[in-house]
């Protein structure tokens, strides 16, 4: 029925080829300025944490891996829409504002630290502990031989899991438009707010949403190719 009314409507096809037209520029300078570098700092950020996280729990120390287990029981055990409005709207509450954009980056980094460091820790169990010592033969400490043996090994593991939580997080960043984070779903909201054209303006950002994640699986399988041409040589 909604197609139909539309091709059966001249004008109010050419209005929606408008509106789309005349979204697509906000929506990917909301993608430039905060979706894109949202996700790109909160991996990073969330990355650290993670190995942090996933080192703890290896460790023998006991009051380390009670913290680690705690965080990471916390995190994955609440939504993440949850964990940014306690950050963002909760808070100030307590006398402590912090601005949309770096509430975002706390939530998504604490949230991809606790997930990665799964990911990292059996990355790090998984190689065989003869690796181990063969460190330990040559003179190695704990330290050296975890930073120049197994960690690279690892990383090799590691990286398509790692991969797959990028791209999923390039989709969660739309939750921070929840926080009044301007990134490209908020665009979307704004725009649509405007015009009433809901439908179309988010089957607009998600097409540009699956375009980039589509580009990133891209990229994704010709770094695990690369990664497997080194290892095999």
């Amino acid at each position: 029925m909604y197609l139909n009314s539309i091709i059966s409507d001249p004008e109010r096809l050419e209005r929606l080829i408008d509106i789309a037209q005349s979204s697509l520029l906000p929506m990917l300078e909301g993608a430039i300025l905060y979706t894109i570098p949202l996700t790109l700092i909160t991996f990073v950020l969330g990355l650290i944490l993670a190995v942090l996280t996933a080192l703890a729990r290896i460790s023998k120390i006991k009051i380390l891996q009670f913290i680690a287990r705690i965080y990471i029981s916390a995190i994955r055990g609440t939504p993440l829409l949850v964990q940014l409005f306690i950050i963002f709207y909760g808070l100030p509450t307590l006398g402590l504002t912090i601005d949309p954009f770096p509430s975002a980056v706390i939530g998504f980094s604490l949230n991809i630290g606790a997930y990665a460091s799964e990911i990292i820790r059996a990355a790090i169990l998984s190689i065989p502990k003869g690796q181990w010592e063969a460190g330990y033969s040559i003179g190695m400490s704990y330290t050296q031989a975890m930073r120049r043996i197994i960690l690279p090994q690892a990383s090799r593991v590691s990286v398509p899991p790692l991969s797959n939580t990028f791209i999923s997080l390039v989709k969660d960043t739309s939750l921070a438009s929840l926080i009044l984070v301007t990134e490209m779903f908020r665009r979307a909201q704004e725009i649509a707010a405007t015009n009433y054209e809901f439908l179309l303006l988010y089957t607009e950002a998600a097409i540009l949403y699956w375009i980039i994640c589509f580009i990133l699986s891209i990229g994704q399988g010709r770094l695990e190719a690369r990664l497997d041409r080194y290892t095999a040589n």
